[in-house]
């Protein structure tokens, strides 16, 4: 029995560890490729960046370079610039998302109101949407209130994403009404109760909506190619694309750079992300 279980632990080690590998190759791939010198760069990618070439996979440069590295951080300051936009932008997007969720989560958890249940179903629906089906939507609220090709194209919308008040509900949910009533009960007031009562109950949940709307918004494709117009207000990500053959040099750089906001999110906060979501009851 002990030699079953045994072989089986090793077995799904060994599953475990292919996966893993999988997983973390794209981002090794990128890393170790960020170190290639200009000329070793056109030499590996310029003929499949013409679409004449193949795929080199090789990991290791044959010269250790932190020539694209400095072309991004100096030289090439556009790619920088782009970066802290970004991050502003996603930064902006964080705060109106958690403030609109919190609030929304709040009156659906701890409020009784007319429709109050079709209301939540009709959130549920709209967070199972694809966000290719409400681009279109979007996009003509967006004309009406004159915001295409501006930064609250992007920021508007991603503000009023559903999937952040009902991460919030299921939160105070959790949170006893005996604790609303308590604060009520020594006069706070219902912002008072929120906010330092149920909010910080809450924390680890919250933190959580941070950190998902964040990647959500530091990732996002459609959106900029569908409200926006001019290429130069184009996010880091999708600017990423438009790099040219003769900027090969800093594809990768700008890749790590790219890869970089999100994995010290996780790495300070990937307890509070898996206590926020077990704390929900969402598998």
């Amino acid at each position: 029995m002990k030699r079953k279980r045994r072989k089986r632990d090793w077995i799904l080690a060994a599953l475990f560890l292919v996966l893993s590998v999988i997983v973390l190759f794209p981002a090794v791939y990128v890393l170790c490729n960020s170190f290639l010198s200009p000329q070793e760069a056109v030499q590996r990618y310029g003929a499949l960046a013409s679409g004449t070439g193949e795929l080199d996979l090789s990991l290791l440069p044959e010269q250790f370079s932190l020539q694209g590295y400095l072309q991004v951080f100096l030289r090439r300051t556009a790619y920088w610039l782009r970066f802290w936009r970004t991050l502003a932008m996603c930064g902006v997007i964080v705060a109106g998302q958690l403030l609109v969720s919190i609030l929304g989560g709040f009156a659906f958890a701890k409020f009784s109101f007319p429709g109050k249940r079709w209301l939540f179903y009709l959130l549920v629906v709209l967070m199972l949407m694809p966000v290719q089906v409400t681009l279109v939507p979007n996009y003509i609220v967006l004309e009406r209130l004159n915001l295409l090709d501006s930064y609250g194209a992007l920021i508007l919308p991603a503000m009023f994403l559903p999937f952040g008040t009902f991460l919030m509900t299921q939160i105070f949910k959790a949170v006893p009404d005996e604790v609303l009533q308590a604060g009520q009960i020594d006069g706070a007031g219902t912002l008072t109760v929120l906010f330092r009562v149920l909010l910080p109950a809450g924390r680890a949940g919250a933190v959580s909506l941070c950190l998902l709307t964040f990647i959500d918004a530091w990732n996002m494709v459609e959106q900029p190619l569908a409200f926006l117009k001019d290429s130069a207000k184009y996010p880091f990500s999708v600017f990423l694309a438009s790099t040219s053959r003769d900027a090969l040099a800093v594809v990768f750089p700008c890749g790590v750079l790219a890869m970089l906001p999100v994995l010290l999110l996780f790495w300070f906060f990937n307890e509070e992300l898996v206590e926020g979501i077990e704390f929900t009851g969402i598998k």
